[in-house]
């Protein structure tokens, strides 16, 4: 069973958060979901694991790839 799995929840909670406000910073997100900011950025790697594509922009925000239909 691959690591994001058993963490599925937790990285759909942080997809949201970055889907409902593009940019946001992983130290911003870390506050809005209680959880340490090293928390945030050892998961970025498995979120892309899970699908989860994200661009980081010069500042640090994260903002979702469009998802094709």
């Amino acid at each position: 069973m691959p690591f994001w799995s058993k963490n599925q929840t937790a990285f759909v909670e942080m997809d949201r958060l970055i889907r409902q406000q593009p940019g946001i910073r992983p130290v911003e997100i870390a506050q809005q979901l209680g959880v340490a900011r090293s928390t945030v950025t050892r998961r970025l790697p498995s979120l892309e694991e899970a699908g989860f594509l994200y661009s980081e922009d010069k500042r640090g925000g994260l903002w979702p790839f469009k998802r094709e239909k």
